[in-house]
Order: structure tokens, then sequence, then C-alpha cells
């Protein structure tokens, strides 16, 4: 692809067509008075450039908008049709994907369940989880194409975004972090090459709890903060670091996998195996919160319900009475263990806020959130404020969802000048 000239009539229109364009995406329906006041064009070339982007399929019209007698104005809008990404959240459980054009709008949403404990191909799976959402997979070397409601021609997915338990080792291409057990089939060589051939389309695959971190940033509690750590606690443990607004991977993608993080009071690999279950989860994760509350007289199906069923039983009867005090003294246990890894991660990051999700902790709600951070400020000097998620949904095709249309859209509107 040849790159435009600084200094070129190319390089202007290609500046001045994503500015439009960025315009369009976040402002909704335009006119051309008003595309050219926000990118501080002149009308002729606000009427260049719209004719321009026509053409190119990714600026449609909108209708006519009327205002003072007898004058009236074209309206535009982004061309929704112009791309189509895909975001997918895969566990041992199935294949949940989403996809949308654009604009962001959801085309179509579909979960494929994986049966007994074999994940199969993951080509096989990803292709099949796409065409029940709408999607088509192409040969290897096409375009995926997919057809939404709107439209019975098939329109190009430019991109897909799957996020998965453990991480890619960018020095091996294979996925860490993660046992046959937790990702059946997906434990390949050149795992990210395999599915980009596979299916036609640029694929990324990215550690689940990053992809969380990734909505959080973008949409919920951890908005407008430079600096900052989720907790993940669920059935497993995991984390993910912000720092200087920016995801921290390491070395071999493996920042964040505190489920294997020595922890004092729990087994270590040494004891147990490289995988087996050791450290922080050992600790605290979703069998150790079970084991933890029945402990108290506290039952529940999983650790989720566990955990709201204490928060209940601790606040009855005015949180007065043998129960309530039960219940309430298997949170804070909980809530010590937590602390206590928390710890050793706030210690050397020193993170603004820590951001706590996953079904353990939003079980629990403000009692336990505020158990955890009173315990973790007893332990270290630093004491950023604990808060709870605040992402609505699956935070994982959220998050798989806006790197996917942030790559499509870096493309398409790119795109636009021609050579």
């Amino acid at each position: 692809m040849n790159q435009p000239t600084p200094g070129t009539p190319r390089l202007l229109r290609a500046i001045n067509d994503r500015a439009a364009l960025r315009a369009l995406l976040e402002r909704g329906p335009l006119t051309r008075p008003e595309i050219g006041a926000l990118t501080g064009l002149s009308k002729p070339t606000a009427s260049q450039l719209l004719i321009r982007l026509q053409e190119a399929g990714l600026v449609v019209l909108d209708g006519i908008r009327e205002g003072l007698p007898g004058r009236t104005a074209e309206v535009y809008r982004l061309n929704p049709t112009a791309a189509h990404v895909a975001a997918l959240d895969v566990t041992r459980a199935g294949v949940h994907v989403r996809i949308a054009d654009i604009t962001g709008t959801v085309a179509g949403e579909y979960h494929l369940p994986t049966p007994g404990r074999s994940g199969g191909d993951p080509v096989g799976r990803v292709r099949a989880a796409l065409e029940g959402a709408g999607a088509s997979a192409a040969r290897p070397g096409t375009a995926t194409a997919v057809r939404t409601a709107a439209t019975a021609a098939p329109v190009v997915i430019r991109r897909a975004v799957i996020g998965v338990e453990g991480a890619v080792d960018p020095g091996t291409g294979r996925l860490a972090y993660a046992t046959s057990e937790d990702m059946p089939g997906w434990q390949i060589p050149d795992l990210v090459s395999t599915l980009s051939d596979g299916l036609g389309v640029p694929v990324a695959v990215e550690n689940n709890v990053n992809l969380v971190a990734q909505a959080e940033q973008a949409h919920g509690a951890g908005r407008g903060h430079r600096d900052f750590v989720l907790l993940w606690a669920g059935e497993g443990l995991g984390s993910a670091l912000v720092l200087g607004g920016r995801l921290h991977r390491g070395a071999t993608g493996g920042a964040g996998e505190v489920g294997y993080m020595p922890t004092p009071g729990a087994p270590t690999a040494r004891e147990t195996g490289r995988y087996a279950n050791h450290g922080y989860q050992a600790l605290t994760g979703g069998p150790a919160v079970l084991r933890i509350l029945r402990s108290y007289g506290v039952r529940g199906g999983d650790p989720a319900r566990a955990v709201r069923n204490a928060v209940r039983a601790a606040a009855s009867a005015g949180g007065r009475g043998a129960r309530a005090g039960d219940a309430r003294a298997g949170l804070l246990d909980v809530a010590s263990r937590l602390a206590l890894g928390l710890a050793a991660i706030t210690s050397v990051v020193d993170p603004e806020i820590i951001v706590l999700t996953g079904g353990t902790l939003l079980a629990g709600g403000e009692t336990l959130r505020e158990l955890v951070e009173h315990e973790l400020h007893a332990l270290t000097i630093p004491r950023p404020p604990l808060v709870l998620s605040t992402v609505e949904g699956n935070p994982v095709l959220a998050g798989a969802l806006d790197l996917a249309l942030a790559g499509a859209r870096e493309e398409v509107f790119g795109s636009a000048v021609p050579p």
C-alpha cells in the first residue's frame, strides 16, 4: 500500500477525511456546514470531501433537514455497512460471539456450547459460532462475510478479537498460562496465524481479563485513570494492569496471571506442580471461597451464590444474632485472603484505583468491597480506593469489540483517499 508523502495534497485529503469520518462517528448524522464547522474546512472542500467519501462507500445520505424558510440541508451519516467486526469470548462452556458494524451497532450475537470436555478444532468452533451469529466464514485467503438483517448482501468482516483464558506467548505463538483442561483444543502451535489463515481475516487473541480492563478503561470505573489494577475473582482469579494509560502484558503475555502468584498460607508450584492448584488461586479462588463460607455455615451452589447468601445472612435481623455474625466472619475471612494478594500487587504497582469484578466480587457488592478495602489498607502504605465494576453485560465481549472496532476504523478510515 502506498503511503502518503508529507506535505502533498493526498496527505491533506487523508487528514481531512479522517477528521470528517471521526466527526460523523462521534456526533452522528451531520450536514455539510456542520462537518465544515467541526473540521475547519471551507464549503467547497467539505463538498469535495463528501463526494469522495460517498464514492468510497464510507458515507451515505441520511435525508434532508429543514431549516429556515426555503432552506434545506442534506444530512450525511457514516455508512454502517462499510465494515463489520467480530468479538468472541471463548471458555470451557462455549464460544460467545458478537458482531457489530463500523458504528458499533450490534448486528448479531450467538452462544455456541462446547459439548463435553472437548473444545474441538479452534478454527471450526469459531467459524461455527460466527455462522450462528449471522456470519458466513469464507475460505482461507478471502474475506469473511456476514449477512445482517439490514442487508442481504455480504459485507466484509475486517477483523476479529478473541478473548481466552491464559495468554499467547509472543515468543512461542502458543497459548500459555492455561492448560488443555482450561482451553481444550486451543493448545496448538502458531495459534493466531492458524486462526487468521483459517478464517481469512486478521485475528487477535487476547487474555479475557485484559479485555475486561479494556472495557473498564473505555466505559467503566477505570475511565479517566492512567494507572489502575483490575482484579477478577470468580471460579478463577485474574488481574490486569493499566500503566500510563496502556495495558501492560509482560514479556510472555503473563502480566496479571495472579492466580499462580505465591501467597502466604497457600501451597506453591514446588509442592503441587506448575499449573496445579497453588498460590493465590488456592487461597481464594472459587473452590476456596465455597470451602471457607461452608465452614461458617453458609451454603451456595457456586462461589457467587454463596457470597450472595453470606451478604444476605450478614444483614438479616439487622446484623445481629449468631447466623449474621458467622456470615460476616466468613466474608471477612474471604476479604482478608483477597487483600493479601492485592497487597503484593499494590506494593509494587501503586495504582490510582483498584477495580473489582467477577462473579465473587460483584455478588459481594458494597459489603465485600468495603471489607477488602479495609483489610488491604491495613497491609499496605499506598491506600488506593477499591471500586466495583460498572460495565454491564459481558465485559470480555465489550473489550474485544472495542479493540476490533479500533483496528477496523483505523484501516477503513485510512483507505478513503485513492492513490
